[in-house]
């Protein structure tokens, strides 16, 4: 009996450490529009490349991705922060992303992607 106690717990271990670690939440949270406006408050976002942040989960309204996983958020200084994000194609099996996350004000964040580039997100209404 102790002998199948200890493999079973062996294996949950197993299985624990098998399994992708996740971070905790983003720095941000809601739908973010890709847009150079330079309105005060949030946008209409209806015809805008839309990445909404929502717990531990990003997804993103133009590209193959479907959903992102966080891995990993560091704190770059007061308004910036460093993100790994882990995802799924049909072609690739958890591949990482790394991108910066820079607050600008409460309406609008820079998101910088490698690769990728810069974009300004702003705040949907």
């Amino acid at each position: 009996m102790a002998k199948a106690s200890i493999i079973a717990a062996l294996a949950a271990l197993a299985m624990t450490m098998a399994a992708p670690a996740f971070a905790d939440n983003y720095p941000i949270a809601g739908r973010w529009g890709v847009s150079t406006s330079t309105a005060k408050g949030p946008i209409d976002c209806a015809k805008l490349r839309v990445i909404a942040f929502n717990g531990d989960q990003r997804t993103d309204s133009n590209g193959g991705v479907p959903a992102y996983r966080n891995k990993s958020v560091q704190p770059g200084g007061t308004s910036e922060f460093r993100v790994v994000d882990i995802f799924t194609s049909g072609q690739i099996s958890n591949a990482e992303a790394r991108y910066t996350l820079k607050l600008i004000d409460a309406d609008r964040v820079e998101m910088n992607q490698q690769p990728g580039g810069r974009v300004t997100l702003r705040k949907c209404k």
